[in-house]
């Protein structure tokens, strides 16, 4: 992405092959992407600490982590939403450089919000969509968000009074309504290292 006319694009001192060989892996980006509690942010967690135990670099970058801080002066407005999506692809984009497996845990409810991160990582985006059903995620409702979308008092909330468009092109699909978070974790696992992505254990 090219700078304005007043800024100077720095030159890393370690390039990012030079941080995979000594990593033993790729960077990447993977988005976890999926209706309010589909279980992206409990698989994100196991993910990461599956990675760490094998030991690959790896970051959680989770959606109310980051509307907690880094983008907390955003609301969810459609602009809103959108400059909280570029702001985290920018992120990971900085983190693959430095040869990080970057697991992105969010909503990301419209196709043109996942395009942000598409155009932004190219090859070195990855999306996973956890299918769970509206029904489940209502059942589920840990932080009781659709209860109370439902009466009402929460505007905007994906699945209930906002859309969620399903990827049409998903790397990956995993039913976390149907499956167990071990199912899921050893499918993706299985996967990653299918798209040599991860080394092989």
């Amino acid at each position: 992405m090219p700078l304005p006319d007043n800024l100077l694009a720095p030159v890393a001192s370690i390039s990012r092959l030079q941080r995979e060989a000594r990593n033993g892996h790729r960077g990447t980006a993977i988005l976890l992407t999926g209706l309010p509690a589909a279980g992206k942010s409990t698989l994100a967690q196991a993910l990461h600490a599956e990675l760490f135990a094998r030991g690959v670099q790896s970051v959680v970058l989770d959606g109310d982590g980051l509307r907690g801080g880094l983008n907390r002066d955003l609301g969810f407005s459609d602009a809103d939403r959108l400059e909280n999506i570029r702001r985290a692809s920018e992120l990971a984009a900085l983190l693959v450089e430095n040869g990080q497996v970057v697991i992105l845990a969010m909503i990301a409810p419209l196709l043109e919000l996942r395009e942000v991160f598409a155009q932004r990582l190219g090859d070195d985006y990855r999306e996973v969509w956890c299918s769970a059903s509206l029904a489940v995620c209502e059942q589920r409702d840990p932080k009781g968000h659709y209860a109370r979308a439902r009466r009402g008092e929460m505007a905007g909330f994906t699945g209930v009074s906002a859309p969620y468009e399903p990827p049409v092109q998903a790397s990956l699909v995993l039913d976390t309504g149907m499956h167990t978070v071990d199912a899921c974790l050893d499918r993706l696992l299985t996967w990653l290292g299918e798209c040599a992505v991860l080394p092989k254990a």
